[in-house]
């Protein structure tokens, strides 16, 4: 018998293998075979209808002695067998041990009866009577196929699943000890899973995460089908594996990772240029689908196999910088802007926003514009261009990017919310998103949770109202929103530098506002149109300041047109301050002066004049009028007669409570010096001693006219001391004035404390603070609209803690004490006669006084300028004289 070199392929049963020539074949062509079937021995038969008893142990044992392995074998004798012919023959092991005395031994094969009956070659008498001994001896030791403890029995299902998602439900996610029985093609193969030690069940598997050539179709790298059968059958053909298994094909086909000594073969045939990625299984593995992207992609890098034409995409280290989000379009598409000013579009890599033509999804596109909106709008952010889609019919040359915040992908967190979805990318296609198969199982878990458009509900929209819609409807809104003050705001559309759409979502309102104070040039609005100066780069300031952005305003007056004028606050910057900083709108004196913030802006002019920005770029200070400055002691020019002394009491005053019914003031007097006041230093201590539940001792009796209580005002939960105004015996509740402060409102007795002795105000530590004042020089109207407005317009002009100061003309000790004051702004006033009174009587909301007090008389300077304001007031028919002059008879 002449010996022979070939590797075991396989072992078909436990007395046959399938033997692989070691020489090398021609080019294109598969490596010889051979089966070959042990001479003198037989074993038990695998069968389809069901296996002998013993078959499957006596095949492993063989398969685990002799698969894979490089073995010597010889031909002994050939039987004919239909149109072919089975040749018998013995295998030698490296080790020089013979494959049939020790399948024999361990009673694996039985010795056949008409062993050595043949003609054959000398020597095989004395093998048999060998093999004889070796079975004699493992009947005795009852080896294998002679064993009393063990029926050799194996329950192996051998036909299709009845039911393949039970049996995946069952066995889904654990690791199940097999055997592959055969090599379908590169990601396909039949395994025999060992479920127990007496069950095993044979499957066909498709190998998750690829997909490989096949031989047989048209597809690109489909000469490389034959190959990477090849490759698997010569690692893994009756390997021993590990099989997981993930879930199902449409066609009930189950999908799973095997498993071998060396890892995932999947990943070994991406490795090797044999298979692509399956996007399809990315949702079943997971984080693991990584390894496998990486595999392919050094495959294509090396062009190998079936990517030999691959284009290797060249890095670009332009495509990935920084830059701020100036603009949310859809929930996948934004503005950006970089760090040189540039703006452009980009779509968000492999996600697609709600769409409106779905009905289910169409809801969601204002949420889902809004969640990116409050993540990222106005947010330095990383931006990764990663490729881009060329112009189609309908839609124009998109840059598709990756947007990274705080190291988080805002792509991944829309569709982890349920309000984006994941685009499915040809296969062909490599302009995605890296971290595609993270987007793929965030959107497969978005569903499974039903969160976002895949819930069964809607988002609770309301219906947006136009309160700008015309000029009545604006004025219904004025009163209300004047009342309120830094009103939570977003910015929907800039139409100019001065001039927007907001939001307010609280009230479900969008309304045109306008900044006050201010005018902007003039911004085009079509290509017909041609911009002002400077008035397109108003447009573009405030565009990158607020647009999108959540801003706060002050409704102070509306316009013709119904737009709200105001002020905007971005954070605490005043946005029309700040156009005004840069020289791109001027401050318009009358509204300005109108303006709480009007001293501000003008201040901020002044700066940019001198700094001659924007606008102010050829300003000329020596073309100004100079601006004549006066002192309070500076008395009238031409005075001839001496006048009335006069008082010259100043004091540093905030004005805490306007009188809505006569517009009288209480004043709170600022004592200067570091550290806290005395009034803040006493109302820590009095609001401690009413934190501390022994002190919550209630009112003994009913409340009385004049008297002194602890009162737990209703905005803030909080103790201050208070006088008692006027009782409602039935209701039980009361009026009170908080003397620290001046105003005033009705509460319940329940809210009413008593009074410790070191609070009270005229035997305690400190006097009552709020002090009565009226102004001078000016009176107001009887009228209660035009009153009305005036009260509003001095809450303007001096709330807000504004610092002024006062000086008291005069106390009336008839009226208890009552101070006439004239008040200052101590940044702006430059003289006696620029006074908030003479301010009220320019805005018509006054009129110089009539009555002729003796202590005004003092002031002719102040008297001729308060004249003055009134006639500028009349002329221009603001306030009490629209109708006219309502002094003549």
């Amino acid at each position: 018998m002449s010996a022979n070199i070939a590797i075991v392929k396989s072992a078909p049963s436990g007395d046959s293998v399938v033997l692989l020539s070691t020489m090398t074949p021609s080019p294109g062509q598969p490596p010889l075979e051979k089966v070959l079937s042990f001479a003198f021995v037989s074993a038990p038969r695998l069968r389809r209808e069901g296996d002998e008893q013993h078959a499957f142990q006596s095949r492993e044992h063989l398969r685990k002695l002799i698969v894979g392995k490089e073995v010597q074998f010889g031909v002994l004798y050939t039987v004919p067998s239909g149109s072919n012919q089975r040749d018998y023959g013995l295998i030698t092991l490296p080790t020089g041990e013979s494959v049939v005395e020790q399948l024999v031994s361990e009673g694996m094969v039985k010795v056949r009866e008409e062993a050595g009956r043949r003609d054959e070659e000398e020597g095989t008498e004395i093998l048999i009577e060998k093999l004889k001994l070796l079975q004699s001896q493992a009947e005795l030791e009852g080896k294998g196929l002679w064993s009393t403890a063990d029926d050799g029995k194996i329950e192996n299902g051998d036909e299709p699943l009845a039911d393949p998602a039970a049996f995946l439900e069952q066995w889904k996610g654990k690791r199940v000890e097999s055997v592959i029985e055969r090599i379908i093609s590169g990601d396909r193969v039949a395994v025999r899973l060992f479920l127990e030690p007496k069950s095993h069940q044979q499957v066909v598997v498709l190998i998750a995460g690829i997909r490989c050539p096949r031989s047989d179709g048209n597809e690109a790298g489909a000469e490389f089908g034959g190959e990477a059968k090849s490759f698997v059958e010569f690692r893994l053909l009756q390997r021993t594996v590990h099989v997981e298994l993930l879930g199902l094909t449409p066609q009930n086909q189950l999908i799973g990772i095997v498993s071998h000594a060396r890892g995932n073969i999947a990943e070994h045939l991406l490795l090797e240029g044999l298979a692509r990625c399956d996007d399809f299984h990315s949702t079943l593995l997971g984080a693991r689908m990584a390894r496998l992207r990486a595999a392919e992609k050094r495959a294509k890098d090396e062009r190998l196999k079936m990517w030999k034409g691959y284009v290797v995409k060249k890095l670009d280290n332009s495509n990935s910088f920084d830059a701020v989000v100036s603009r949310i379009i859809w929930a996948d598409q934004l503005i950006i802007r970089n760090k040189a000013g540039e703006e452009k579009k980009i779509s968000l890599s492999s996600v697609r926003g709600p769409k409106n033509t779905d009905p289910k999804q169409a809801p969601w596109q204002a949420e889902a514009k809004e969640f990116l909106r409050k993540k990222i709008i106005g947010k330095h952010v990383r931006v990764a261009i990663d490729g881009k889609r060329p112009a189609s019919e309908g839609y124009e040359e998109r840059e598709m990017a990756t947007v990274m915040f705080s190291e988080k992908n805002v792509a991944l967190g829309l569709v982890e919310a349920g309000l984006a979805s994941v685009i499915r990318h040809r296969r062909d296609d490599d302009d995605r998103s890296p971290i595609y198969d993270e987007l793929l199982a965030a959107d497969e878990q978005a569903q499974a949770s039903r969160v976002g458009m895949y819930s069964n509900k809607t988002p609770a929209t309301a219906k947006i109202i136009e309160a700008s819609e015309s000029l009545q409807k604006a004025k219904t809104y004025l009163s209300f929103l004047q009342r309120q003050k830094r009103i939570p705001t977003v910015v929907d559309y800039c139409a100019s530098g001065s001039r927007f759409k907001v939001i307010i979502p609280r009230e479900n309102a969008r309304l045109t506002f306008v900044l006050g104070g201010i005018r902007a040039p003039k911004t085009a609005r079509n290509a017909n149109e041609t911009s002002e100066p400077f008035g397109q780069e108003a447009l573009n300031f405030v565009s990158k300041k607020v647009m999108q952005r959540d801003v706060e305003i002050d409704v102070e007056n509306i316009d013709r047109m119904g737009g709200f004028i105001g002020t905007m606050f971005l954070g605490r910057e005043n946005v029309a301050k700040l156009l005004v900083e840069e020289g791109l709108v001027s401050v318009h004196d009358y509204s300005a002066g109108q303006s709480p913030h009007g001293n501000d802006l003008f201040a901020a002019e002044k700066r940019a004049k001198e700094a001659k920005k924007g606008m102010w770029h050829d300003y000329d200070p020596s073309q100004e009028a100079s601006l004549e400055t006066l002192t309070i002691s500076t008395p009238p020019n031409g005075a001839s007669t001496p006048s009335p002394e006069k008082r010259k009491d100043y004091k540093d005053v905030l004005v805490t409570h306007v009188d809505p019914e006569t517009c009288a003031l209480k004043l709170q007097i600022l004592i200067g010096g570091p550290g806290p006041s005395p009034l803040e230093s006493f109302m820590a201590e009095f609001r401690s001693y009413h934190a501390n539940s022994a002190n919550a001792i209630p009112l003994q009796n009913v409340p009385r006219n004049g008297d002194y209580v602890a009162a737990k005002f209703t905005e803030d939960n909080t103790f201050y001391r208070a006088r008692v105004r006027a009782v409602d015996r039935e209701a039980k509740t009361c009026e009170v004035v908080y003397i620290d402060y001046g105003n005033s409102e009705s509460i319940p007795f329940t809210r009413l404390r008593a009074f410790a002795p070191q609070h009270h105000p005229t035997t305690g530590k400190l006097k009552a603070q709020a002090q009565d004042a009226v102004f001078s020089f000016i009176e107001f109207s009887k009228n209660k609209g035009y009153l009305g407005d005036a009260v509003h317009f001095v809450q303007d002009m001096t709330g807000g803690d504004r610092p002024l100061v006062a000086n008291v003309d005069w106390i009336d000790e008839k009226e208890g004490g009552l101070w006439y004051v004239t008040l200052y702004d101590p940044k702006e006033s430059k003289s006696a006669e620029a006074s908030l009174n003479a301010d009220i009587v320019r805005e018509g909301n006054a009129m110089a006084g009539r009555k002729g007090r003796g202590f005004e008389k003092a002031w002719p300077e102040v008297i001729k300028t308060v004249m003055k304001k009134e006639d500028e007031a009349k002329e221009e028919r603001l306030g009490m004289w629209e109708y006219g002059d309502i002094t003549e008879d």
